[in-house]
């Protein structure tokens, strides 16, 4: 029983998984700071929430599980090429919404 407190497999699938959906749907990075880029990136964090909120509801995640998700989802982004304050920004925007 104690055993599955540390089973995160399912915990990192999501988080590599939510990276891969932000990565497909996110706009050109040279479009940052601009007005289309932020109403994108605005909905397709919206549709991520939701996911969130679906993953959460199927998943009890413990702390340590938050923690694996969030680092799965980081450093899927850091090495597909995401500047790094972004990626920072949106690994605390994922773990405030795994709340």
């Amino acid at each position: 029983m104690i055993l599955s407190w540390f089973d995160a497999r399912e915990a990192k699938t999501f988080g590599e998984s939510l990276a891969r959906y932000f990565l497909e749907g996110m706009p050109p990075a040279n479009q940052i700071g601009d007005k289309a880029f932020a109403q994108k990136s605005t909905k397709l964090l919206g549709k991520m929430a939701d996911q969130i909120y679906h993953f959460k509801r199927q998943h009890k995640l413990n702390i340590y599980k938050k923690a694996q998700l969030g680092n799965a989802f980081k450093w899927k982004l850091k090495d597909a090429g995401v500047a790094p304050d972004y990626t920072d920004e949106l690994t605390k925007w994922l773990i405030r919404h795994i709340g």
